[in-house]
């Protein structure tokens, strides 16, 4: 009696150890990016092993998320705001985040006829206040990496 509760418990651990080497292993395996990445650039690139899927939603309830489907290097383009996001296969990964952090920036090249061209050289859409003196003279949207000419003393952009 005693050899058939050995045997037992040794099927017992073995099974256990089969098991947890299982679902180890069906578990994605995410190498990039990090956890709580965070930056000024839209594109991120996704390097996860063992996953079909990969779900990113902007609440961490994942209610409307969006499904792309994996490949080696699958480079994703986000619009600045904060992101959760999963990878799924046999199993789920855990939830992380990303954040793309927006940036306001306008560049101006002087033209020779009085004027300027007014460039959106951030990653959003800007609206950009033009003035001649302290008179506000015009109040235009600037797409990005879009540029217009323009008279003007002053220029100021901000977010839309």
């Amino acid at each position: 009696m005693d050899r058939i509760y050995k045997i037992d418990l040794i099927m017992i651990i073995v099974s256990l150890l089969v098991l947890i080497t299982v679902v180890v292993y069906s578990r994605p395996l995410i190498i990039a990016p990090i956890n709580n990445y965070e930056s000024t650039e839209k594109s991120v690139l996704f390097f996860i092993e063992k996953a079909d899927k990969l779900l990113i939603d902007d609440n961490i309830d994942f209610t409307t998320p969006t499904e792309y489907f994996m490949k080696d290097g699958l480079k994703i383009d986000l619009k600045p705001g904060k992101y959760y996001w999963k990878a799924v296969g046999a199993l789920q990964s855990e939830i992380r985040t990303i954040t793309i952090n927006s940036i306001v920036s306008l560049s101006l090249k002087e033209t020779g006829e009085e004027g300027f061209e007014v460039i959106n050289i951030g990653n959003i859409e800007l609206n950009v206040e033009i003035y001649n003196g302290t008179e506000l003279v015009e109040n235009i949207r600037l797409g990005i990496s879009e540029e217009i000419q323009k008279e003007g003393s002053k220029f100021v952009g901000s977010a839309t």
